[in-house]
């Protein structure tokens, strides 16, 4: 049975309107114009949603989402513990981009050693996935050296979740901790917060240092590669010290709780 012709017209136009309608930004007209700074990749739609930072895409490519870092499920790892949140931050990815024609962009390193691509997500209405789960609260912000695009960006909408308990900052196992709780947390991606005591250079490796026993006390390291990283962004080691600062990286234990820095955005100054 053929609807009505007034009823049929009306629909017909609903169609063309929807067939003129603007398109949103996707691998065929580029980028949101504020993330113009990324190299445009292509756009596919996710057939998967692995965990919090990693899809699959139509193709069988697997894309990790560069520069977070969401709570970990345990993927077939024996003896691996998963994370709390773990289960909620996947879900908060599945309803952001499954079934959805998402546009890559890159501004770093565009593969991993596992083969996956490291890029930034966009939904076809424009949005940042990274953004998104960042101020949803479902993911830390965890940036390279050869990957360190948006890194302010992320740390502002992180800081915005963190200040009103949203989502994992709600959960003691993402609390910041204080230099004196760092030894009981070896082996774990962590946020340290102290101030810097003071800086030492031994054999071209700079330490910085938080307390009076450095063989003991929380330490950070940064080799003497990567202070070509800080020179070339203006900063010198001694600029740190007396400062109060956040340091983020996987804390390992060398004559005491130590994190490995390679880059500068992996310490943030804060206020006196």
């Amino acid at each position: 049975m053929k609807p009505p012709r007034p009823l049929f017209l009306a629909l017909h136009l609903i169609v063309l309107l929807a067939l003129s309608a603007p398109v949103p930004a996707s691998a065929a007209d580029g980028l949101p114009h504020d993330f113009a700074g990324l190299s445009l990749g292509d756009s596919a739609v996710v057939l998967e949603v692995v965990d919090g930072d990693t899809v699959i895409l139509d193709g069988g490519r697997q894309v990790r989402l560069v520069g977070i870092q969401a709570p970990k499920l345990p993927l077939g790892r024996v003896n691996f513990e998963k994370w709390p949140l773990a289960d909620e931050a996947k879900q908060a990815l599945t309803e952001l981009v499954l079934g959805r024609r998402i546009t890559l962009g890159y501004g770093g390193q565009r593969q991993d050693r596992y083969g996956r691509e490291l890029a930034h997500l966009f939904t076809d209405d424009g949005l940042w996935v990274q953004g998104s789960l960042l101020e949803l609260g479902f993911a830390r912000v965890y940036s390279f050296a050869d990957n360190r695009s948006l890194v302010g960006r992320m740390l502002e909408a992180e800081g915005a979740a963190r200040n009103a308990s949203q989502g994992i900052w709600r959960h003691p196992y993402y609390a910041i901790l204080d230099t004196a709780a760092a030894p009981d947390h070896t082996g774990r991606f962590s946020l340290v917060e102290g101030r810097v005591l003071e800086t030492a250079i031994v054999r071209g490796r700079a330490y910085l240092n938080f307390d009076e026993d450095y063989r003991t006390d929380f330490t950070i390291s940064i080799s003497s590669r990567n202070l070509k990283s800080f020179a070339s962004s203006g900063i010198i080691p001694q600029d740190y010290a007396g400062r109060r600062v956040r340091v983020r990286g996987w804390l390992r234990w060398s004559n005491g709780p130590m994190i490995e820095v390679t880059h500068p955005e992996q310490i943030e100054v804060l206020k006196p």
